[in-house]
This record gives C-alpha cells, sequence and structure tokens, in this order.
C-alpha cells in the first residue's frame, strides 16, 4: 500500500473512535480484504449522506487505486462535512498531489498546517510542493518544521533530503551532505537519498565517499536511470572505465534520451578501445541532439503561427485563426494555451463537440488549473441540446 495513503488511512483509524461499520471497513484493510472494504464503505456511504469518516477512508482508498473522478468527490465532501478537520484537508491534499494537481493540493497541505501546525506530514507535504513551485524559502521554512517534529524517525528522511536539495540549489553543499547523511541513518534503503549524497560528496572532492554512494544507490534501485549514470560518470572519472561501460549502458537502456550517459558512454566505449560501439553512441547523440533542435525549431514556429492567428481573430477572420491555431498545435500538441485556443475559436465557429473536446483534452492535460475546469463548465452549459 501505498505510503502517502497509509499516513491517511493511520490517521482515519485514529479518528474513527466508536463508529462500528467504518471500523469493520478498517479491519478488512488491515487484514488485506480491500475489494470487500470498498464494499463495504460504499454502502455506508449510501445509507448515511453525513458519514465524512466512511467517504474520508474511501476517498483514500480509491485514490491509492487511481480512480480521481470518484475519489476526489467523496474527498472533497468530507472536507466539506469537517472543515476543521486536519486529516480531511490533508487526505484530500495528497490524492490532489497523486493525480498531478499540484496548486490544489498545496492549499490542501496549507489548510492542515494551519489547522494544526504541529502536525508533521502536512509540515513536510507543504514543504514539498513550494519546492517544486520553485518558493525555496518558504519550502525550507516548512521543512525544517516538519524535521523538527518528526525528530529522529524514520519519517524525518523524506523531508531532510528536500531540505539538502534547497542547500544544494544555494551551493551550500556542505548542509546538504549533512542533510543527506542524516537522510541515509534514518533510512538505509532510501536511494535517492543516496544518489543525491554521492552528489553531494563529489561536490566536496570526497571520491572514495562519493563512489561509495553511487554504488549504494544502484544497488538498492538498479532501474533508476540516473543513479546508473552517476555511477558510470563516477567510474569513468576516477579512470576506470571498463568498470563504468556496463552501467552507463544501463542508464541509456532505461532512457534512450539520456543524453549525460550517452556522452559518458562514448568516452568509456574510446578509451576501453571499442572504437566502433563509441561511434555507433555518437551518431544516436547527435540523433538525439538534432531531434531537440527540431523540436525547439517547431516551438518557436508555433508560437509564430499562434501569434498569427491572435492578429487574425482580433481581425475578424475567425476561420483563418482557426486554421494558424491548428497549425500551431500540430507541431506542439502539449502546448495547452495553443490548444485552449483552438477550442475557443471552434465553439466561437459554433463548432460545439469539436470545440469541447478540445477543451476536455486542455483539462486533462492540466488538471490543476481551475479556469480551464470553468471554461469547460460555461460551455458544457451553453452547448445546444444537438450538437453537429
Amino acid at each position: 500500500m501505498n505510503s502517502r495513503v497509509v499516513s491517511v488511512l493511520i490517521c482515519c483509524g485514529l479518528a474513527l473512535a466508536q463508529r462500528k461499520p467504518v471500523e469493520d471497513a478498517w479491519d478488512l484493510l488491515a487484514a488485506g480484504k480491500r475489494e470487500q472494504a470498498v464494499r463495504l464503505l460504499r454502502e455506508i456511504v449510501k445509507a448515511n449522506a453525513t458519514d465524512a469518516d466512511a467517504r474520508l477512508l474511501l476517498g483514500s482508498v480509491l485514490a491509492e487505486d487511481g480512480n480521481r473522478p470518484e475519489s476526489i468527490a467523496l474527498l472533497r465532501e468530507a472536507v466539506r462535512l469537517r472543515p476543521n478537520s486536519v486529516e480531511a484537508h490533508q487526505a484530500l491534499g495528497e490524492a490532489l498531489h497523486n493525480f498531478g494537481e499540484r496548486k490544489a493540493s498545496r492549499a490542501e497541505f496549507a489548510a492542515a498546517v494551519k489547522l494544526d501546525p504541529g502536525f508533521g506530514q502536512a509540515q513536510a507535504d507543504l514543504g514539498g510542493a513550494l519546492f517544486d513551485a520553485g518558493e525555496l524559502a518558504p519550502a525550507a521554512e516548512h521543512l525544517d518544521r516538519a524535521i523538527e517534529i518528526f525528530g529522529r524517525s524514520g519519517d524525518a528522511a523524506y523531508p531532510r533530503y528536500l531540505r539538502a536539495k534547497i542547500y544544494t540549489e544555494q551551493g551550500e553543499y556542505e548542509m546538504a551532505a549533512a542533510e543527506l547523511t542524516q537522510a541515509v541513518a534514518l533510512r538505509p534503503d532510501f536511494a535517492e537519498a543516496w544518489s543525491d549524497l554521492g552528489q553531494a560528496r563529489k561536490s566536496r572532492m570526497d571520491e572514495a565517499g562519493a563512489l561509495a554512494a553511487f554504488q549504494r544507490a544502484v544497488a538498492l534501485s538498479p532501474d533508476d536511470e540516473v543513479a546508473q549514470a552517476r555511477l558510470g560518470a563516477e567510474y569513468l572519472s576516477q579512470g576506470r572505465a571498463h568498470e563504468a561501460v556496463p552501467h552507463l549502458q544501463e542508464a541509456v537502456r532505461l532512457n534512450a534520451g539520456n543524453q549525460t550517459a550517452l556522452y559518458g558512454l562514448q568516452r568509456a566505449l574510446r578509451e576501453e578501445g571499442r572504437n566502433a560501439e563509441a561511434q555507433y553512441v555518437k551518431q544516436r547523440l547527435v540523433e538525439l541532439l538534432r531531434t531537440r533542435d527540431r523540436a525547439s525549431e517547431d516551438a518557436l514556429r508555433a508560437i509564430q503561427l499562434n501569434n498569427e492567428g491572435a492578429g487574425l481573430e482580433k481581425a475578424g477572420n475567425l476561420q483563418g485563426a482557426l486554421e494558424k491555431y491548428q497549425a500551431a498545435l500540430a507541431l506542439t500538441p502539449d502546448h495547452v494555451g495553443i490548444r485552449t485556443n483552438v477550442a475557443a475559436a471552434l465553439l466561437r465557429l459554433g463548432k460545439w463537440s469539436e470545440g469541447i473536446a478540445e477543451l476536455r483534452e486542455s483539462v486533462r492535460r492540466d488538471p490543476d488549473n481551475a479556469a480551464l475546469r470553468s471554461v469547460l463548465q460555461d460551455a458544457l452549459s451553453k452547448a445546444p441540446l444537438k450538437r453537429e
């Protein structure tokens, strides 16, 4: 069971005093009888519209199962029923975070922290959300508070890992190394922390310590391309090309677009005298760089087409604008803003089903965008019953 969800379920379990039906569901979950627990919780929710505990537990379980619509609806209702519940806000925040809705999750973590500043997991999650948003100073404050609350428990390992990343961003490598050393002491199986500790030690010219940390990271997580690439690069920097090759090859196997690993592999193969293989890897690297150059050119051209479309739309040529927007979208299908322009033009032209389809896709790609969701709801409410 996902550790983030486990923390929510534990909170649920602690909050379920004297509510036997929900306690029965908790017992079923603890016994690994997940389907039976879900059925029971659905029955409880159906029978009692105000049972926040059942909604909180069911929503958390369904979120872990990847059922976004139902889980988020249940957890939002739990928050509505218990607006002062730290556990409800935290559960909703964790579910939103797991579904990639970072801005919305941050608001829930902030609400949980406001209700209970001594709740370590909420402090850690809010710190992580702020770190993801690039807000390093406030992130550090909440991570430091989480570390203080968790003390020497294993729960402190992850906030220490994130705190080290902030120190690294600020060039404070000694502090980063100290935090990472603490993180792996608290959680010896924390592969990502071992890998980052290797980088921190390397920045301090501790080559032996760096190598040991990289080796530990790969032993713990052999499918981590970053760990494999870092270990390969360290062997190469120490003049051990023969040992570098298999790790760099594995990094490339795990991610064929890993430019750093490809470059290192090419060097290692040449040092080993395997020139034909090195030449092949070099060609792959050249092709990768060309592909990225083309992607950059496509992105630039797409912006130009989008701007031309905006000009045509302003001049009243809506069909011409749509064609420009669609040409731009063909070059950059992941660009939500351009897709939204396509949708808006289609709707203004009366092409409701096509426009709504594009809006739905925009919301799918950017689920954290409340404005987009509002535009979609507005379009759905205004669409004629019979669409073309």
